[in-house]
């Protein structure tokens, strides 16, 4: 199946509406779509078409919108590179690629390039990468479809305003923050495209009238932002937050501040979402809402949770090559379905076993980031001579807070079983390790 070309039916229905916003530059829909094309007319001079793999090793921008809108004008195959990796790093992820694109692309004038009217679902649009905590970044390969089908699912659970601002200080190398650039050009809306999560920049953006109605954030950046003073943002109608678990306490925290805080789950597989929290849903049992509730399914996603706990998904937001032999994503996520709503329990993979019980560290972990000293926590198997593993904690505490281990492991004991009761607490001055995208990082 295809369809018409987004970038081109974007800029014909909306030519004078903002495609794109950074701080320093903005471009229409009619400006983006003729430097896409003078782009695509480059990248055509240097050998490159239909099918080709061109890395984009530009930070996050202007430059990097038009970049990717001059591939898929190609039909080559856009690999965002994320500009901090490592020049080992960087080689592993462009070993593929026909051409790396680390400068701006200038158009020279020549428009000989053979530029697509149309899309076809089937088609390879974009590869992102994994952003894996214990192995090195996996390739998957997104089709115009899965992005479609995303992009339709999220206006389904968010709602469309066709005035929307939706803000991105997520890594464009990475499939939520890329979501929002390539979804906006579907609906023909605004995306506005901060380089990196700056607190008291994303704060200007979101209290300004006239500022973003959504904006993507993981519980770290939702923090940030109301410890910077973010309150009642006045356009603000979703601010949707993945990526890791959202502690209870910063959800309460988020809702005081009149923040309009929506849980989604999702991974690269799927092409971001996967459930989430509706937009409109009654505040009243939103406020009821448990922090491992995800929300329901997007349109036409199928979620079903398989005998060992482990969470399975199908459906046309799903790469295709991520489909296993019995029809379905296996997640390595654990969950349960409980009135048609998805909640995640954590990490199949990261399951400990301690004297034949098995312990999901991300519970723990919520315990721990409960308790009102505690600013976060990692919860890890440590190999015991009589348990087989015994459960540890670290822990950070919040500036000018006390508490010593053997409090922490009471008020463990007061919420948990005793078998997932920390045998040992630590406490840590530094901020517990994270990967690019927040989620914690558990092992080497």
């Amino acid at each position: 199946m295809v369809v018409e070309a987004w970038l081109p039916r974007a800029a014909s229905a909306h030519p004078r509406r903002t495609a794109i916003e950074t701080p320093e530059a903005r471009l229409t829909y009619s400006e983006l779509h003729d430097a896409a094309r003078g782009a695509a007319a480059t990248l055509a001079e240097q050998g490159i078409g239909a099918g080709h793999w061109v890395a984009l090793g530009l930070p996050p921008g202007v430059q990097f919108a038009v970049a990717l809108h001059a591939c898929l004008l190609l039909g080559a195959v856009s690999v965002p590179v994320d500009p901090r990796l490592t020049p080992e790093e960087r080689e592993l992820v462009t070993a593929r690629a026909r051409l790396v694109v680390s400068q701006p692309l200038e158009a020279t004038g020549r428009s000989g390039a053979a530029l697509l009217e149309t899309h076809d679902l089937a088609a390879a649009a974009i590869v992102v990468h994994t952003s894996g905590t214990s192995a090195r970044p996996r390739p998957i390969e997104l089709t115009y479809g899965n992005w479609l089908w995303s992009a339709l699912g999220a206006a389904l659970a968010l709602g469309l305003d066709p005035e929307e601002r939706w803000l991105c200080a997520l890594p464009l190398a990475h499939v939520g923050g890329l979501s929002i650039l390539v979804r906006s050009v579907i609906y023909g809306t605004t995306a506005v495209i901060h380089e990196r999560f700056e607190a008291e920049r994303v704060l200007a953006e979101l209290v300004d009238p006239a500022g973003s109605t959504l904006v993507s954030l993981v519980a770290t950046t939702l923090a940030r932002l109301l410890e910077a003073g973010l309150e009642r943002p006045p356009r603000l109608r979703c601010a949707l937050v993945g990526g890791m678990a959202l502690p209870s306490e910063l959800s309460r925290r988020a809702r005081a501040a009149g923040v309009p805080v929506r849980h989604t789950y999702g991974l690269t597989e799927a092409c971001s979402q996967v459930t989430a929290q509706p937009v409109g849903e009654d505040e009243a049992a939103g406020e009821a809402q448990t922090t491992d509730d995800a929300g329901t399914p997007l349109f036409c996603t199928q979620v079903k949770i398989a005998d060992d706990g482990e969470i399975l998904v199908r459906g046309p937001t799903v790469a295709p090559r991520s489909v296993a032999a019995d029809g379905w994503l296996h997640t390595g996520d654990r969950g349960l379905v409980q009135d048609g709503r998805l909640r995640v329990s954590g990490r199949k993979s990261n399951a400990i076993v301690t004297g034949g019980e098995n312990v999901a560290p991300e519970e723990v972990e919520a315990v721990l980031a409960a308790h009102p000293a505690v600013a976060e926590a990692l919860v890890t198997g440590r190999t015991h001579p009589e348990w087989g593993e015994a459960v540890v904690a670290s822990v950070v505490l919040r500036p000018g807070r006390e508490v010593g281990p053997s409090e922490l492991r009471r008020y463990c004991g007061e919420h948990l079983a005793a078998f997932k009761v920390p045998k040992e607490i630590s406490l840590s001055a530094q901020p517990l390790p994270r990967n690019r995208t927040g989620k914690l990082v558990r092992s080497g």
